[in-house]
């Protein structure tokens, strides 16, 4: 049996907090709820990490941007997936699905874009995914009438299981092209 890791009563406290929490955590709530330093919190979270990676858990912790949450551990996913996988496949349209994966891969992006893209208009998906907060409003373009410019969300990147936009899947050479809009 390897050695196991002690946690400190600041990681433990924090695991607990993890745990209670619904959804993903920033260190600044952390900060908040527990009065610790951001490096003792950050020294703490880094502890939980390996504590997590070095042995055989039902779940991980997971950092997300700046916000850390307990998901189920990525081996163990394909079990899970039948029961629990399903959510976001009830809830978008094959149609939905495409355009948020427009604005995910060429973010940001303006409504005319996507629908250049899709060949389609698409107002009632954009306020769809907006409503399910899977995308925001991240900027406006210089160009005329100043469109919004649609970037993905935090939301987005928990619902998908996503570290980061970077984490997402690399597209092929004519994917790439069809994902590319002007500037």
């Amino acid at each position: 049996m390897s050695r196991s890791i002690q946690l400190t009563e600041e990681a433990r406290i924090l695991e607990a907090i993890l745990f209670m929490e619904n959804d993903a955590v920033t260190i600044e709530k952390l900060v908040h709820i527990t009065e610790y330093t951001e490096l003792t919190i950050s020294d703490a979270m880094q502890d939980l990490m390996a504590f997590y990676q070095a042995g055989n858990h039902g779940v991980e912790l997971v950092q997300q941007g700046s916000e850390y949450q307990f998901l189920p551990s990525k081996d163990l996913w394909p079990q899970l997936k039948q029961r629990y996988g399903k959510k976001i496949d009830k809830r978008l349209t094959r149609a939905s699905l495409e355009t948020l994966s427009i604005i995910a891969y060429s973010q940001p992006v303006t409504r005319k874009d996507v629908e250049a893209i899709r060949g389609v208009s698409s107002d009632t998906i954009l306020r769809l995914l907006k409503e399910k907060e899977l995308i925001r409003v991240v900027g406006y373009s210089d160009g005329p009438g100043r469109p919004s410019l649609y970037g993905t969300t935090t939301k987005f990147l928990k619902n998908f299981n996503l570290s980061s936009i970077a984490s997402l899947p690399r597209l092929n050479d004519i994917d790439e092209q069809r994902f590319q809009h002007e500037e």
